[in-house]
């Protein structure tokens, strides 16, 4: 599995006449192309009070450019065998188009010119607003994703890091066509720019295509962020008129080094990755007190955390969490099993290899891991980087992530009374 994957696929940098980046991995026998442009721009960067702007920023540009239309956009790519589409993150913004390998030009102008000529108008930006609003609400009726909002709102408390990536209704609906205009001045250029591209892909066109369509934007400002302060323990409820309670369970993380990132997601995964994982074996097949449980490690560029999510009924909210917290103390206290280390670097190894299969991963991968930590891994790479995190790895992440002081609890549902407000001292970490 190893050679297949890492056979052919590095990833190489290179900096436009204007000094963007540009990563490449090209893979010859791949029957698609993807390029990705990015804004070093998102949630957290946003102006103080005015909450919203990146995500309806990245709806409008689709709206219109100084070229096309929306729906002639939409033709144009289609036609050609592709799709274009956008995301709006914390700390970024990415636009994107797959495409057949060989219209791969039509991708490459398609996204440039989304990202360089939008005409961002009071009509196009109303329009848009109303789906964005839509949007928001739906993310509210889906619980399961909304406890994860409400767990980084909570546990970053008055840090931008902690903005729900699409702004509230209270936000959004305020912002104007002008306001839009103004933000992307002020970001979308150099030196927040960065370009991708993977599958049957040039590397010199792509660079010349990044230089001649991207050059010419300057962006007014560049974001400097502060590091969140670490939070302390917290314990919030949010009652909500649902059959099932969802939990938000779990622990910051500070700014970590590359060694210490992937042990922590091979920590993750012991604790919560897959059905043989220790959580889903004590919380759910033993005691059957949830329906659905699984560990996050979440990595921003200076912070992040270690969490479990899950949903029960509200009967079994305050076992299902005595239970998660057992069995993160277990762990601390009495480290890995024989055998659990290489079964659970093996699976994360599996992902890595099924994320290989597609264009639309491999290059959001590449995207968010540069992004993000100022480097992009090729598979081969990122497998080898699991291999080499040792059972000490493990257990010093754990040391110092699991920690009572710093545990946060976010729980959304109708629950006893005796759960809307928990003692979390009570669970024994």
């Amino acid at each position: 599995m190893d050679g297949a994957i890492m056979s052919g696929n590095s990833i190489e940098l290179t900096k436009t006449a204007g000094g963007i980046p540009v990563l490449t991995e090209n893979i010859p026998t791949s029957a698609s192309a993807g390029f990705l442009i990015a804004v070093r721009t998102g949630s957290r960067d946003e102006y103080d009070g005015i909450y919203g702007l990146s995500h309806l920023l990245e709806h409008t540009v689709f709206r219109e450019t100084r070229n096309m239309d929306s729906f002639e956009m939409a033709k144009k790519m289609e036609g050609a065998g592709g799709e274009l589409n956008a995301f709006t993150a914390k700390e970024m913004t990415g636009f994107y188009g797959i495409i057949l390998k060989d219209t791969a030009k039509v991708a490459m102008e398609c996204v440039a010119d989304i990202v360089s000529n939008p005409l961002i108008n009071e009509k196009d930006t109303e329009l848009e607003k109303e789906i964005v609003l839509q949007e928001l609400s739906m993310v509210k009726s889906e619980p399961e994703t909304y406890v994860h909002d409400l767990f980084e709102t909570n546990l970053w408390n008055g840090e931008q890091l902690g903005l729900d990536e699409g702004g509230t209704e209270e936000t959004v609906k305020p912002l104007t066509f002008e306001d839009l205009r103004k933000y992307y001045g002020e970001r979308y250029g150099r030196p927040n720019l960065a370009v991708f591209a993977t599958g049957n892909v040039d590397r010199e066109e792509v660079a010349s295509w990044a230089e001649e369509s991207l050059d010419g934007m300057t962006a007014s400002v560049v974001n400097e962020r502060k590091e969140p302060k670490m939070p302390s323990a917290g314990y919030h409820y949010h009652e909500n008129k649902t059959d099932h309670v969802n939990i938000g369970f779990g622990f910051p993380t500070a700014k970590v080094s590359e060694e210490e990132r992937f042990a922590i997601s091979v920590l993750s995964a012991v604790l919560g990755a897959g059905t043989s994982s220790r959580l889903f074996q004590n919380v759910r097949e033993k005691n059957a007190l949830v329906y659905s449980i699984y560990d996050v490690a979440q990595h921003y560029s200076d912070a992040g955390y270690l969490a479990a999510f899950m949903s029960c009924t509200g009967k079994n909210v305050e076992e299902s969490m005595t239970q998660t917290a057992k069995t993160y103390s277990d762990l601390k206290k009495n480290g890995l099993e024989k055998g659990e280390l290489e079964r659970t670097k093996n699976l994360l190894k599996g992902a890595v290899a099924r994320g290989t299969e597609t264009t639309d991963s491999r290059i959001y991968r590449m995207c968010r891991a540069y992004m993000t930590h100022g480097v992009a891994h090729s598979a081969g790479e990122t497998l080898a980087l699991i291999d080499a995190v040792t059972e000490d790895d493990v257990m010093a992440a754990a040391d110092r992530i699991i920690d009572a002081d710093r545990l946060n609890v976010t729980v959304l549902g109708h629950c006893p009374r005796g759960v809307r407000s928990f003692d979390l001292s009570s669970l024994d970490i």
